[in-house]
Order: C-alpha cells, then sequence, then structure tokens
C-alpha cells in the first residue's frame, strides 16, 4: 500500500470536488499521470496559486486578487442597484446575461439551520450595513429558487424593507429548485428584467 500513497492522495483530493466519486477521481488520476504529466504540473501550479492569491472582495464578497474587486471599482456600475447572489457562480451567471449594470454582494452561502448555517455565517450585517449606505436604493434578491435560497431571500427582505429599502425577487422564469450557474443565459436575463 505504501508504494501507491501519493497515488491514493491523489484520488482522495480530486474526490473533494463536487460530483466526483470514487471512479471518476480515479479516471482523472489515471489521465493525468499517465497521458497528462505536464498538465498536471500546470494544474498544481495554478491551484497553489490561486489559494495563495484569490480572496474576497472587502465590499461585496466575490473572488478577486485585490482589495476590491473590478465590478466594484467600476464608476459605470449603478450603485444605486445591489443584487444579492449566493455565491460567486451565480454573480458570474448574472454576468454573462449583460442584464444587470448595478453591483453585487455575494453572501458565500445561504441560510440552513439544518446544517447548522446561520445569519453570522453567510455574513447577513455586512450586507445589511452596505444595503443602508445611503446610496443603494433597490436590492435585488437573487438567490436560488431551493428552499434555502428562498429562506435566505425571506429573511433579507423582511430585514430591509423594514429599514425603508425598495426590495425586489428574481421573476419565476428561472425554474424552481433550479441553481442559477445552471440556468441558461436567456432565462437569467428575462427574470432579472421582470423582477417584482
Amino acid at each position: 500500500m505504501s508504494d501507491t500513497h501519493a497515488l491514493e492522495a491523489l484520488i482522495q483530493s480530486l474526490r473533494r470536488l463536487p460530483g466526483v466519486g470514487i471512479k471518476s477521481a480515479q479516471r482523472m488520476a489515471f489521465h493525468l499521470l499517465q497521458h497528462d504529466r505536464e498538465g498536471a504540473q500546470l494544474m498544481a501550479q495554478a491551484l497553489q496559486q490561486a489559494v495563495g492569491q484569490v480572496r474576497h472582495c472587502q465590499q461585496c464578497h466575490t473572488f478577486t486578487e485585490k482589495d476590491l474587486c473590478s465590478t466594484c471599482t467600476d464608476e459605470r456600475r449603478d450603485a444605486t442597484k445591489l443584487c444579492v447572489v449566493e455565491t460567486p457562480a451565480d454573480q458570474s451567471a448574472l454576468e454573462r446575461t449583460a442584464a444587470f449594470k448595478g453591483l453585487y454582494f455575494v453572501l458565500m452561502g445561504r441560510l440552513s439551520p439544518l446544517d447548522g448555517i446561520g445569519p453570522k455565517d453567510i455574513g447577513l450585517q455586512k450586507l445589511f450595513d452596505r444595503a443602508t449606505d445611503g446610496v443603494v436604493q433597490e436590492v435585488i434578491l437573487a438567490t436560488n429558487f431551493t428552499a434555502e435560497g428562498e429562506a435566505t431571500a425571506h429573511v433579507i427582505a423582511q430585514a430591509l424593507k423594514a429599514k425603508g429599502l425598495q426590495v425586489t425577487r428574481l421573476a419565476r422564469g428561472v425554474p424552481a429548485g433550479s441553481e442559477l450557474e445552471y440556468v441558461d443565459l436567456g432565462t437569467i436575463a428575462h427574470a432579472l428584467v421582470d423582477r417584482r
């Protein structure tokens, strides 16, 4: 067993990726070692560099290598509109539609009491502080249409409406139970335009 420790460690590392089981991890490991050692080296370097350099934007929480991301520093964005999403992947999906020109706040998760994830775990206070900065006029809730995403949107909406802000939600054009990064771009664009 000791002569394959490195191989087993690689397989177990690959299994940490979402949707990757033991067989897929083995196929990837065997492919990299047998057919693409240069690719494996590039992947290892890219992972190490990303882990060392990528951090959260101080204003919106998305991934960036600087203190503020390029979206937050773009003066052409409409700072009166703040779109709340669960993950950087969701933000990326909305950006690809080119239908939203405001700013974002990335929760890095969603409320899930069964998993022990509460308001402090997803930075709701930082969102509330940002939304009530005197510049933001509308908060668009673009959390996923899952039970947890809906609960998260409800909690945020209640808190921000109590502070006098206009709060809207993505229209139901996005299928219930879906995650934004997997929804087609046309559907996301229509949902943004028809938000209520």
